[in-house]
């Protein structure tokens, strides 16, 4: 009888759960996820930067939340991307370095074990897109419409040439890939991006959407267009220059889809999140990380601290800012939250529901604490209210009172021992709980002297 009843239960919510979302008359939010790439902390306008003109990012800070202590799980790239689309430390499954281009190799790439992100939003309904770079694996099985992504277009490596016919290495000028497809780039792949976005935003309504619009830009190879390079001319370094061509080549693409946004009656109800994936790497792009210290690669602020923005219209306040940490890990709880009102607690997720926090009906703080681990243990962080803990394999460990220090400069291990050891052990107790990287990342070739 139990059994009977059990299966009745069982069979009755999943018909409920495969009906179309409008039956049910709710009117939950569509979910954009903007994610740049390698850029820094200090070069937009709303981060405080002066040489780099973007409008349409200020103005998407303005229309919602700019988290000034949000963060990504990783100093680069693929492990953060991992982590971002399971809601999970990537250390847990094994994702914590970056996976070589081998379309042969089924290790290196997001195993297959975890369930992403648009895989659970499409049992609730809601429409699922990826626009831009995966690198997530090179192996057919870990190609993005096999993860839970019913349409894709973009560059599946770690990168690309940003114009047809320019110079990159094998894995930067495959072809570009929709949906399994293989086509030539037509245009500046960044503002290709923007417009492909813009498409699968107006063809997706009236049913709810998901889109991850991933940026390549500003990562290397620093290529622009003539117009873009004419429009940053007022800056004398040429390094500085291209970058910046590059970043403001991102933010009119990101102004096309909010544009769209606005011209299909969607932007009140739709919930933009923006970040980078690591922070700026100084000494190869001349990326500003002020106030911060070191950048892409290192676990220090400047490498995990980004530019963090949450805006909804419709729930969130505007021009608004919020102090307490919050991390990447968060876009999963908080998206599956407002697609679905039942308990989370079934999930294996690190990430808390921000909308609570931001909209200023908690006042608690999202996180008692954060963690980063490198190259299963190489290099190491904990932050635990204002302390950050810093360490590095064989060498003593450092302490930072972030409140008074935001730039790493204070180490106060020696006079703060008792915090020190606590920091120490939470790390201790987090890391027991990851596993052993399951691939390496590529060798990089030394340069020639």
């Amino acid at each position: 009888m139990f059994r009977t009843k059990y299966l009745f239960w069982s069979l009755l919510f999943a018909f409920v759960a495969s009906l179309p979302v409008n039956i049910f008359g709710d009117d939950r939010p569509n979910i954009l996820v903007i994610v740049a790439d390698d850029l820094g902390y200090a070069d937009l306008g709303f981060q405080g930067c002066k040489d780099i003109p973007t409008p349409h990012l200020d103005g998407l800070a303005k229309s919602g939340v700019t988290c000034t202590n949000g963060y990504v799980t990783h100093p680069f790239c693929s492990p953060t991307r991992a982590a971002l689309l399971t809601g999970r430390y990537q250390q847990r499954f094994g994702h914590e370095n970056n996976p070589a281009w081998l379309p042969e190799d089924r290790v290196a790439g997001l195993p297959l074990s975890e369930t992403p992100l648009p895989s659970v939003l499409r049992t609730k309904g809601y429409a699922t897109g990826c626009v831009g770079k995966w690198h997530l694996g090179a192996h057919p099985s870990f190609h993005p419409n096999r993860r839970g992504f019913e349409y894709y277009y973009g560059a599946l490596g770690g990168g690309h040439i940003y114009l047809e016919g320019l110079k990159g290495n094998n894995e930067y000028t495959i072809p570009m890939n929709r949906n399994g497809e293989g086509e030539p780039l037509k245009g500046y792949i960044t503002t290709v991006f923007g417009q492909e976005a813009s498409e699968y935003i107006k063809k997706s309504q009236p049913k709810p959407w998901f889109l991850y619009l991933a940026f390549n830009a500003p990562h290397t190879p620093l290529q622009s267009t003539p117009e873009l390079q004419q429009r940053v001319s007022h800056i004398e370094s040429k390094e500085r220059r291209d970058l910046a061509a590059m970043i403001v080549g991102m933010d009119d693409a990101v102004g096309e889809v909010l544009s769209t946004l606005d011209s299909t009656g969607q932007r009140e109800n739709t919930l933009v999140f923006f970040f980078s994936d690591n922070g700026g790497p100084i000494s190869v792009t001349k990326a500003n990380n002020t106030p911060l210290r070191n950048g892409k690669g290192s676990v220090y602020e400047g490498g995990i601290r980004v530019p963090f923005v949450v805006s909804w219209p419709k729930k969130l306040p505007k021009d608004a800012t919020f102090e307490k940490p919050v991390v990447s890990l968060d876009v999963f709880a908080t998206s599956v939250s407002l697609s679905d009102e039942s308990n989370l607690s079934s999930e294996k997720i690190d990430g808390v529901n921000l909308i609570p926090y931001l909209s200023g009906q908690t006042k608690e703080s999202p996180h008692d604490s954060l963690f980063w681990r490198t190259g299963g243990g190489a290099t190491f962080a904990a932050r635990k209210g204002n302390w950050k803990l810093v360490g590095k394999r064989g060498e003593p460990a450092e302490l930072y009172d972030l409140e008074k220090d935001i730039s790493e400069q204070n180490n106060l291990a020696a006079s703060e021992g008792e915090r020190l050891k606590q920091l120490e052990q939470a790390y201790e107790e987090w890391n027991t709980k990851n596993v052993a990287p399951l691939f390496e990342s590529p060798k990089q070739p030394r340069k020639k002297k």
